[in-house]
């Protein structure tokens, strides 16, 4: 069989993931969105959902965490293969 460059298609969906927070921080988090919505004091239907702000806070958190920053740069890195699908083999 012809070895193709391509070896597999990465997994690039998003992942589902279910918590609970707990109520003060759901509340902060709603004022939050409606913060960054502009919409102040509107009707909630008219403010984007909060759920939609959590995986950029904690992207950002992480992007911002320098003590997980350098550890993370101090791991081996992954092979081309695994993180892209592509083989560099011909």
């Amino acid at each position: 069989m012809t070895k193709l460059r391509i070896s597999t298609i990465p997994d690039s969906r998003p992942v589902k993931l279910t918590i609970e927070l707990p109520a003060e921080i759901h509340r902060d988090l709603l004022l939050y969105a409606e913060l960054v919505s502009g919409k102040i004091g509107e009707a909630t239907d008219a403010i984007p959902d909060a759920a939609r702000l959590v995986p950029l806070m904690v992207g950002r958190f992480m992007e911002t965490d320098r003590a997980f920053q350098k550890l993370r740069r101090g791991r081996k890195p992954a092979s081309a293969a695994e993180t892209t699908g592509v083989s560099s083999e011909r």
